[in-house]
């Protein structure tokens, strides 16, 4: 029996779509080498340091990157190293009242984690051990220098302060 030609029509299409469609990977693969080349690219470039909500930080245009150290917090009612809760009170009230306390408990705190450490080497002795400084821009500048003394005298002398990073500004075109 002769078919027609709709009949010969319909049997190839039939035949086209009964095959497995095929996923074409190489346009995939492309895709993803250069969304992981653009991850790993970008990702180096920013530093999240772990804060605080109730802090604001300072603003400024530096470029040097955060790295991994002690962190001491000042929040607007007490001090945090590591996270953890030193001295809770009001920097409001007169210095005499609540610097004495301050000092023992910062001290105790900065001295176990210097021990859990170890031992510092000739070349780290003359830098000291490195600690950075998250504070709110309103933190007074005589709290922050007093803060960093009892640092300072606990081996901890290579301080940074956290800042949260302006774009540099771009110069105009003439």
């Amino acid at each position: 029996m002769k078919m027609s030609f709709r009949a010969k029509r319909l049997e190839r299409q039939n035949q086209r779509l009964a095959q497995a469609s095929k996923l074409n990977l190489v346009a995939l693969m492309d895709i993803f080498t250069i969304l992981v080349f653009f991850l790993m690219v970008n990702q180096s470039e920013v530093k999240v340091l772990q804060s605080n909500k109730d802090i604001s930080l300072p603003r400024s245009i530096s470029e040097q990157l955060p790295t991994e150290k002690v962190m001491l917090t000042i929040t607007a009612n007490g001090v945090l190293v590591q996270g953890k809760p030193v001295w809770q009170g009001d920097w409001q009230q007169d210095s005499s009242l609540w610097l004495p306390q301050l000092t023992q408990a910062l001290t105790a705190e900065l001295n176990y984690l210097a021990s859990r450490a170890g031992a510092l080497d000739e070349a780290q002795q003359a830098v000291g051990r490195p600690l950075t400084i998250l504070g709110d821009a309103a933190t007074p500048y005589g709290l922050l220098r007093q803060l960093m003394a009892i640092c300072a005298a606990t081996e901890y002398r290579d301080l940074s302060l956290a800042v949260e990073a302006l774009a540099p500004a771009k110069p105009e075109a003439p």
